[in-house]
């Protein structure tokens, strides 16, 4: 069984810094086999709110799966908006956009959904699917294959359907003929986990998507700051969400759903089944 924690929605710019020590602190206790960071990693992808992500993951542990999203293009400025999208994001945080991490159990990718022709809203392409299902298709059948976009591929309830990134019939379509087991995506700064299926319904194919809320910024719309813990194996995904406390001044655990799959569909399990051994 492998660790991930998941983080999202940083907003450097606009962070409670009063939250970074004891995030850190947490994760360090935690002790994840991957960091997942699901884009916005700055308010206005200004240079010095990249400088100082950047100096944050470098106290996380790693290794670190990181993805852009639509705050991390330049927003005024119509030049580097259009020409230069995504300069500042791989000067401070990494050039590689489509990032992957392989052991013997997962793999996790990343892929780019922010564009620089919308200010909120996200796309997948089919050049990116095609490279995404070609490095899975070349793994052996028993890895996990976990993608992390920033733009959500399903929404919970309360949401307005046009954050579903754009093209996302598409994209499942792909990922159910490569196997793709779990989606990771933030954008919302709302916490939700459940399987694909009432969405897509592709054959006896079902895979669970995981969004994270926002971790350090101040814009929580109506949610604490807060972030994901996953376990996952071949067969099961709990998935812990923390939450900040403000009367201990800690994340603390809030929650936990578990996850089952059966075939190449997940679904949700009630805890005390699992205990029950059912």
């Amino acid at each position: 069984m492998r660790t991930l924690v998941h983080l999202s929605d940083l907003h450097f710019g606009r962070v409670d810094a009063a939250l970074l020590a004891p995030l850190r602190a947490v994760i360090e206790r935690i002790a994840p086999d991957v960091l997942v960071v699901s884009g916005d990693l700055t308010q206005r992808a200004k240079s010095e709110e990249f400088e100082a992500a950047r100096a944050y993951l470098d106290t996380l542990p790693g290794p670190q799966i990181i993805v852009p999203g639509n705050h991390d293009i330049s927003f005024y400025n119509v030049f580097r908006r259009f020409a230069q999208p995504l300069e500042r994001y791989k000067r401070y945080i990494t050039d590689d956009l489509a990032p992957m991490h392989v052991d013997d159990e997962i793999a996790v990718l990343g892929i780019n959904t922010a564009r620089s022709l919308t200010f909120k809203d996200g796309r997948v392409n089919r050049a990116q699917v095609e490279q995404a299902c070609a490095r899975f298709s070349a793994l052996a059948p028993e890895v996990v294959r976990i993608v992390v976009t920033h733009h959500p591929f399903d929404l919970p309830p309360s949401a307005d359907q046009s954050d579903l990134v754009d093209r996302a019939p598409m994209a499942m379509a792909a990922f159910s003929e490569c196997g793709v087991d779990l989606l990771l995506a933030g954008h919302l700064h709302v916490s939700h986990a459940d399987s694909t299926e009432a969405r897509y319904q592709i054959g006896e194919y079902a895979a669970l998507v995981v969004q994270a809320g926002t971790a350090t910024s101040t814009r929580g719309r109506g949610e604490v700051n807060s972030f994901n813990v996953l376990r996952v194996d071949r067969a099961r995904i709990e998935v812990d969400r923390y939450g900040w406390d403000e009367l201990s001044g800690s994340f603390s655990l809030m929650g936990t759903e578990h996850f089952l799959r059966s075939g190449e569909v997940w679904a949700a399990h009630d805890a005390g089944m699992l205990a029950a051994g059912i």
